[in-house]
């Protein structure tokens, strides 16, 4: 495993918020050039993936589309209403996911890394102004930390939501299990709720885990110190006060972004529909179009600052961590 390097402690009247804050300014404004340049690439690259991906997944895909308008067609013809039916999409959708999480995670990890080297040269002043960009990456285990972090995360909600589905939900060839109404109907049906709530605050839990593997751990430790930093009341107050208004700004990015990219829709689906002949194929690209630009520009400008502020809070709460272990060995010491 890589030495831990000695992190520089804030001095005894910062504040903690004041402390991370400023190291965040500090990192943007020394490290501008090399983080710009790594989120173009980063950025540039997965859009570049993200579109072949979603090129590949339509040609695979496009048996259904031709069905779906063979079956309008047909409708058509016998002058019936077309029911739309999606589940073959759905299942597509599902079954291509991964590959999108994988993409993702590249992504985040590549980024990451790239930001905690760049707070580690800010807290380390005997680095100088070398640019981060020279350390040898460490992105296996980033990744591996991402992976690990989603597989503890999310398969109880999602488990919650498909039991409680098939309890309360609508089944047309089966009678509820449940009686709509009862007391047992009204917990099962407001348990996803509770288990993404809980999700949720895991994921705050070990929100530091990617900065910690950046900075040298593997993927089980970097875990492990996430969730003994953040358990404590100050720790989660410190992540609850960052991931807010960084959540609330990604959350206003891509809803900007996307609004403003919605005439791309039209567009897309025209020039689609007149190259293929096919309304379903066109439909469906011309839905994506604005939502794939909205999550690239919002990746541009949130996840650099993202990824600096979590890797600068870790770098903090880590010193404040030794600077108290510390203090407490030598009072014991002489005592």
């Amino acid at each position: 495993m890589p030495p831990q390097h000695d992190r520089t402690l804030s001095p005894p009247g910062e504040s903690p918020h004041h402390g991370v804050t400023a190291t965040v300014f500090a990192v943007l404004r020394r490290h501008r050039r090399p983080l710009v340049g790594a989120t173009v690439r980063v950025v540039g690259l997965s859009g570049l993936a993200g579109l072949l991906m979603t090129a590949v997944i339509f040609t695979l895909a496009w048996p259904v589309f031709t069905q779906m308008r063979n079956q309008r067609n047909w409708y058509h013809h016998e002058e019936d209403p077309y029911l739309h039916d999606h589940t073959g999409l759905a299942w597509v959708a599902l079954g291509t996911l991964p590959l999108f999480l994988l993409l993702l995670g590249i992504g985040s990890a590549a980024l990451q890394n790239v930001c905690s080297r760049a707070v580690a040269a800010v807290a380390q002043p005997s680095q100088g102004d070398r640019s981060p960009t020279v350390v040898p990456a460490r992105l296996r285990p980033v990744l591996a930390v991402y992976a690990l972090r989603g597989l503890i995360v999310w398969p109880l909600p999602l488990l919650v939501a498909a039991v409680a589905h098939s309890l309360t939900g609508y089944q047309l060839d089966t009678p509820e299990p449940l009686k709509r109404g009862s007391w047992p109907y009204t917990l099962v049906a407001a348990s996803p709720a509770a288990a993404v709530f809980a999700a949720v605050l895991l994921r705050l839990a070990l929100t530091l885990a990617p900065a910690a593997a950046a900075d040298g751990l593997g993927p089980r430790a970097a875990l492990r110190r996430s969730w003994s930093m953040t358990r404590t009341r100050a720790g989660a107050a410190r992540v609850l006060a960052l991931a807010l208004p960084l959540a609330a700004l990604t959350a206003g990015v891509i809803r900007l972004v996307t609004q403003i990219a919605l005439p791309l829709r039209p567009l897309v689906r025209t020039l689609l529909e007149q190259a293929t002949g096919n309304f379903f194929a066109a439909y469906y690209a011309g839905i994506l179009a604005p939502v794939i630009v909205g999550i690239l520009v919002t990746a541009a400008v949130t996840f650099p600052l993202t990824c600096t502020a979590f890797a600068a809070l870790h770098d903090h709460l880590r010193s404040w961590s030794t600077s108290a272990r510390d203090a407490g060995e030598t009072a014991h010491s002489t005592a």
